[in-house]
């Protein structure tokens, strides 16, 4: 097969966004659902005249409502530690505690800030208010969905390649796994690594070790991974094991010497163009 690298970086794609990439609603609606019943309680005190009378008359018959208090400030832990830097001191707080004082709560609940959505002039309703808040903490995962996404690109070219070629493969391949299934060793530097894709011919009982990213921006990142990915070519081109790197996205444009470094040296690096042209078909297999 013809190395071409322009050819590579001309073909990289500006993005693989999906639909599901924007928000996972499901994980949304559940969080949601989760502490709905707290939340809808804590309803009752909107826009009340006197917060703290009504907080206290609330909590003592329904102490389950301070759950909520996390998400209402955006945050995920069941714990916080808030520190006072006027006393130097630290004071803790547990949301699934019971049977506490409701002084240590309303502190909470006025010293947070949380108040101010209670009063006259705030919000409407409290579930809303939450999902709006976990769409909002939901996207800081779209960092992990891209890498995803490319993963799930990737595996159904594989899947079907497999299909095709009666060949078999495993997603997150560590060593250990792949002596398991097809007795064959891997051995690398980082004993618990895992690959994004192993696939296997049980008919030559040969192994291709697949790594896939997308990348939308540049970075010192990416030259780490050129680095590294070299490494790990020679690793296991010393035990006559293939390493196949798919990689795309524009990031690469800003970092195209080291990339080209790697393009080289190494016998496959491919982007998702060629994998649905039918680039697997021309390896050996």
């Amino acid at each position: 097969m013809k190395k071409d690298f322009k050819s590579l970086v001309d073909t990289f794609r500006s993005s693989i966004k999906t639909w599901d990439y924007f928000v996972n609603w499901k994980k949304v609606l559940t969080n949601k659902d989760e502490i709905e019943i707290s939340l809808n309680k804590l309803n009752y005190l909107l826009g009340k005249d006197d917060l703290k009378k009504e907080f206290k008359k609330l909590y003592i018959s329904n102490s389950d409502i301070v759950k909520a208090f996390p998400v209402l400030l955006a945050v995920r832990e069941n714990k916080l530690e808030i520190f006072d830097k006027d006393a130097k001191t630290s004071e803790f707080f547990d949301f699934s505690e019971k049977d506490v004082d409701f002084e240590k709560w309303y502190l909470f609940f006025e010293s947070s800030g949380i108040i101010r959505l209670f009063q006259k002039n705030g919000i409407k309703n409290l579930v809303d208010y939450v999902m709006g808040v976990e769409v909002g903490l939901d996207s800081n995962g779209r960092k992990n969905r891209g890498g995803k996404l490319m993963e799930e690109i990737v595996e159904s070219s594989i899947a079907n390649f497999c299909k095709e070629k009666g060949f078999e493969y495993i997603a997150q391949a560590r060593s250990k796994a792949i002596k398991n299934k097809w007795g064959v060793d891997v051995k690398i530097n980082k004993s618990e690594r895992s690959f994004d894709f192993a696939v296997y011919n049980p008919r030559s009982s040969r192994i291709k070790l697949f790594e896939t990213n997308f990348y939308h921006g540049n970075g010192s990142k990416l030259k780490t991974v050129c680095g590294e990915f070299k490494s790990l070519y020679n690793e296991l081109k010393d035990q006559n094991i293939d390493f196949i790197w798919i990689t795309d996205g524009l990031g690469w444009h800003d970092t195209e010497k080291p990339l080209e470094e790697v393009y080289n040296h190494n016998d496959y690096v491919f982007n998702l163009s060629m994998m649905e042209s039918g680039v697997l078909n021309s390896l050996k297999w």
